[in-house]
């Protein structure tokens, strides 16, 4: 729909158009200034947010890294998955290992009498009944409410025990519905049993009874509580996934530590190209013009990047590998990334690969000491964070100054509208006048001219 332009009926100015200008010659600086203002802590905002998620990715991949087994050059392996899988871990040494495993863990199953269905109701006493259930020494309670039914009873058991490791479930055939309790421990002493004045504690019959695995080591005949072996070797997980004969090696692999530094690569890399990205300046095609990114000239990443660069050239150790460009990993000069020189790592491995771990990992560490020099800036309430709620404060201030400018100027149109219509008003009143007098004299001119 078109706008109208209103005319002013005794002084012919256009009033809406000239009200406009004026009230857009005041608005105009203000405005832009808030614009330019908020456009920048958008942006500004925006890139901090991108940096911090990206560090917290780095600090994630550098804690998943920081272990002993990350760095100890070793790798293991089944010869039959299918009966058993290995998991190395700190402490882990080379080894060969025969295994059979004749029994697996299992847990306790129970299952309650049978019901017509769901809706039944297991507790018809008028008063709530307390279900005592037992798991091995461990006790817990359970208020069933008078009229409950069999599902009610089950939400009931699951809200209360499910952290408890004990889940309640409901299974139902030709027969009928029953409630049928299960246990997430394992192991000999682990049955579950139920009791109390709850009328469900009856008719309870065994459906599976908890049982340790066992197997044989190299001969030893050995059991578990649970289907993943721990401590039998040391530094070695045995997930036992069925009955029967795997042999187990651990051996020294050096891929598997050069994959571990390249890790730690990767992930440096993607957190400087983020930080890169942010922080650039472009130039323009015949390098007379340059244009920076949101974080240019950022002092906190400034900062930031300082912290995280002065301990990766930081030489540490008492023993023949102290820095990284040792295992041939230099900083690339234009762009600050990291490469690894495949010649020169596999010499280094060579004669040093039993000291690399102590250069990684520990509380000396290069992947401590990254965490460490980053913590100021990634924890809740540190740098990045402060920053990001001081420029959401700016934000939420500028949309302020924007409502109050917008009503500034509403009043600013309202009354300059009001002034020049009033004096348009008083202009036509003074036409008006003016041609009273000028029709009274030209008729009076007109009489002195006919006598």
């Amino acid at each position: 729909m078109a706008s109208s332009t209103i005319t002013g009926l005794g002084s012919g100015l256009k009033i809406d158009e000239l009200v406009a200008a004026l009230a857009g010659a005041e608005k105009a600086p203000k405005q832009t200034q808030i614009n330019n203002q908020t456009a920048t802590a958008t942006t500004t905002l925006s890139a901090i947010g991108t940096i911090k998620s990206a560090l917290e990715t780095y600090r994630a991949a550098l804690t998943k890294l920081n272990t002993a087994a990350s760095f100890n050059g070793l790798s293991g392996s089944s010869s039959d998955e299918a009966i058993a899988k290995i998991k190395l871990g700190d402490g882990a040494s080379s080894g060969t290992y025969s295994l059979e495993v004749t029994q697996l863990a299992t847990a306790s199953k129970i299952s309650t009498q049978v019901y017509k269905n769901t809706s039944t109701i297991v507790n018809d006493s008028g008063e709530s009944q307390t279900l005592t259930i037992s798991q091995g020494n461990a006790t817990h309670n359970v208020s069933i409410a008078a009229g409950a039914t069999l599902q009610q009873a089950r939400d009931s058991i699951n809200d209360q025990l499910q952290s408890k490791g004990i889940t309640a479930n409901i299974v139902t055939d030709a027969s009928g519905s029953r409630l049928i309790f299960s246990s997430t421990k394992m192991g000999d002493g682990t049955e579950l049993t139920l009791g109390g004045t709850a009328d469900m504690a009856t008719g309870v019959t065994t459906i599976a009874e908890p049982q340790n695995a066992k197997y044989k080591l190299d001969g030893l005949e050995l059991e578990s509580a649970s289907n993943t072996v721990t401590g039998a070797v040391s530094g070695v997980d045995i997930t036992l996934v069925k009955e029967g004969k795997s042999s187990l090696v651990v051996a020294s692999n050096n891929d598997t530590l050069k994959t571990s530094v390249q890790s730690f690569v990767t992930a440096y890399n993607a957190l400087m190209t983020t930080i890169n990205a942010q922080t650039k300046v472009t130039t323009g095609a015949d390098d007379s013009s340059a244009s920076g990114a949101s974080l240019t000239g950022d002092a906190t990443m400034r900062s930031l990047v300082s912290s995280i660069r002065s301990e990766l050239t930081r030489s540490v150790g008492t023993g023949g590998l102290r820095t990284l460009s040792q295992l041939g990993i230099n900083t690339v000069q234009k762009t600050g990334l990291l490469e690894l020189n495949n010649d020169k790592w596999d010499a280094a491995v060579k004669t040093m690969g039993a000291d690399i771990s102590g250069l990684f990992v520990g509380k000396e560490g290069l992947l401590s000491r990254m965490t460490a020099a980053t913590e100021e800036y990634a924890k809740t309430g540190g740098i990045l964070a402060s920053r990001q709620a001081s420029l959401t404060t700016q934000l939420k201030q500028l949309e302020e100054s924007q409502t109050a400018l917008d009503r500034r100027i509403e009043s600013l149109t309202d009354t300059l509208t009001k002034k020049y219509n009033a004096m348009d008003t008083l202009v036509a009143k003074l036409k008006a006048t003016s041609d009273s007098v000028m029709t009274t004299l030209n008729a009076l001119n007109k009489s002195n001219s006919d006598d």
